[in-house]
Order: C-alpha cells, then sequence, then structure tokens
C-alpha cells in the first residue's frame, strides 16, 4: 500500500511504520513533531 509512497517520496519505511503506529494508537503527527522537536533541542 505505501511501497509505491516511499520509493517515489525517498521516506524511510521504518519512520514511515512508526508514525503509522503512532497514529494507531491516537498520535497525531503535530503531537510526533513536538515531541521530536523538544527531545532534539539542546540544553
Amino acid at each position: 500500500m505505501f511501497s509505491s509512497l516511499i520509493d517515489k517520496n525517498g521516506l524511510d519505511k521504518e519512520w514511515v511504520e512508526l508514525i503509522l503506529h503512532a497514529r494507531d494508537l491516537g498520535i497525531t503527527v503535530d503531537e510526533i513533531r513536538e515531541f521530536l522537536s523538544q527531545s532534539l533541542r539542546p540544553d
């Protein structure tokens, strides 16, 4: 289903699977972005 999307856009298959799994758990893409921005921010 997403293999053409992954190949066409060069997306990492593991990241796509993680995002889809998070969505199944009720976590939005915006929540993931916020988490990553806070996690990657230097102290």
